[in-house]
């Protein structure tokens, strides 16, 4: 039985529940963003209570110090309670968040008055008796729609990142698609070529490939590393030495701290496949390839290097795998994921790098 719509989006919400719309208020960079926007709404409430020539700084410090101290508690128990409030269903998330907002506001207000009356009676004309609770009651109102206006922003902006994060995910899932083709028709081509004349070479070659297949349609929440990376070139360049026999040299320059390091799938093969496809298997004489992966600075840089010969040879779709790679760098890392070609007379290098916190 399938499942209805009704329950299809269902599903969907109790997956964006496991992510709470309200941000993580205990990063340094929220919290700066809520100071400094709660200091520009403080400054915008003295310039229209007094005039540039009187400008009233005793009510900036005032007003700054109370709406900050409001801020800074509220962000702090939003902060603490955001794993219980995840757990919640949307609704009843956001209204506890609205409950904190709340109450916050009300005893800030209330204690400020009872504790220090003359400073808020100073800054606050008018704010004894009946009228300091009006006081509070205005305190309350503002942070209710000053809060309401927040939550709202958060779970728009929330929806947003999520619509974003389905898109790209769809979209490095496409291109991550187009490159299992690429490689496996072509090692299926190689195996093809050694079944007649070397059939116990095929069989293991056969073998081969069964893991380069589990590999290409690996799950991409899986962690793979640089030296699951290699281990798919090594098999692959096994499978081609059969067939090009010592044409085919291979030079590694692997920087061991580097091989426990995070790397997206299938992102190095495509490029030692093209190296031989386009470079090696096109020299009577053959030649190396020589990779290299090492860090510099705070990236993680990949280089792959081939002779070529002096009249390329063209093919059909011959920068399918770059273009793949490239795109789906800048898709996982934006400007950061770099990716770049070195084309002289005798040789092919194509370089791409990615920062070193990445995390599959």
């Amino acid at each position: 039985m399938q499942p209805s719509q009704g329950q299809d989006q269902q599903g969907q919400a109790d997956t964006a529940v496991g992510e709470f719309f309200v941000p993580d208020l205990c990063a340094p960079r929220p919290v700066f963003v809520l100071v400094m926007l709660a200091e520009l709404l403080v400054l915008v409430h003295v310039l229209a209570s007094s005039t540039l020539p009187q400008f009233d700084w005793n009510l900036l410090a005032i007003g700054s110090l109370f709406v900050q101290w409001i801020v800074l508690l509220c962000a702090v128990l939003l902060c603490i309670s955001r794993k219980l409030f995840s757990s919640m269903s949307l609704s009843l998330g956001a209204s506890a968040c609205f409950v904190i907002i709340f109450l916050v506001s009300a005893a800030s207000s209330y204690l400020a008055l009872r504790l220090y009356p003359q400073l808020f009676y100073n800054a606050y004309a008018n704010s004894s008796g009946s009228a300091g609770t009006w006081w509070i009651v205005r305190n309350v109102a503002l942070a209710a729609i000053l809060g309401g206006i927040s939550l709202r922003y958060f779970y728009l902006h929330h929806q947003l990142q999520l619509r974003e994060k389905s898109e790209l995910q769809a979209r490095l899932d496409s291109l991550r698609s187009r490159i299992r083709p690429h490689f496996l028709f072509n090692t299926m081509n190689s195996i093809a070529s050694l079944i007649a004349s070397r059939p116990d070479a095929a069989e293991r070659a056969v073998e081969d490939l069964s893991e380069l297949f589990r590999a290409s349609l690996r799950e991409n929440t899986r962690v793979v590393t640089v030296a699951d990376e290699l281990h798919l070139c090594e098999l692959y360049l096994g499978i081609e030495k059969l067939r090009l026999g010592e044409r085919l040299q291979v030079e590694w320059n692997i920087d061991p701290a580097m091989r426990a390091h995070p790397m997206p799938s299938l992102m190095l093969q495509p490029l030692v496949e093209n190296a031989v496809y386009h470079g090696i298997s096109q020299l009577p004489q053959g030649g190396t390839v020589v990779v290299t992966v090492a860090q510099t600075e705070t990236n993680l840089c990949v280089t792959v290097e081939n002779p070529v010969p002096i009249l390329p040879w063209k093919s059909q779709g011959h920068h399918m795998a770059l273009n793949n790679i490239e795109l789906r760098l800048h898709g996982l890392y934006g400007g950061e994921g770099k990716m770049k070609s070195v084309q002289s007379e005798a040789s092919f290098l194509i370089e791409f790098s990615y920062p070193l916190d990445y995390v599959a």
